[in-house]
């Protein structure tokens, strides 16, 4: 028990002295988690309430999109306006920081697209290759450290 607080201990001061050696870190780590592409994606198109990005992403639970919307508001990519009616109404807007994101990230979403079919197959060839028990023949091996 104690050594594996230990590990918790040290797996968290890691994170830390990785965030102070690539202080970019934290910026990607949340550009590239599962849902903010997506999110920033339906946002593009102008401001959009809760529920109709439920909607555009069916499979991102209420509790995520939350918490990454929320995210997203503290990072000044987005911006979250109430407007005072009953019910209340709330959008989601892109910051001028969060439109700038856009360009590049289109890019990758271009790229993902033109190049999804090729990485399915390489993930399929690998799947197979670890099946087989077989060395990859286009992965270059390393040899165990002694």
């Amino acid at each position: 028990m104690a050594g594996e607080r230990r590990n918790e201990m040290l797996v968290d001061v890691d994170k830390y002295a990785l965030k102070e050696l690539c202080p970019t870190r934290d910026v990607l780590d949340r550009i590239g988690d599962r849902w903010t592409v997506l999110v920033l994606s339906e946002l593009d198109d102008g401001a959009r309430r809760f529920t109709a990005l439920k909607r555009a992403i069916p499979d991102i639970s209420q509790r995520m999109l939350a918490q990454t919307l929320r995210h997203l508001e503290a990072d000044g990519l987005v911006t979250r306006t109430v407007y005072p009616t009953i019910p209340p109404r709330v959008d989601y807007a892109l910051t001028e920081l969060g439109r700038s994101l856009m360009t590049p990230l289109q890019a990758l979403v271009a790229w993902a697209e033109a190049n999804h079919q090729a990485v399915r197959e390489a993930r399929q060839l690998y799947a197979r290759t670890m099946t087989e028990g077989a060395p990859s023949t286009t992965r270059p091996t390393r040899a165990a450290a002694g």
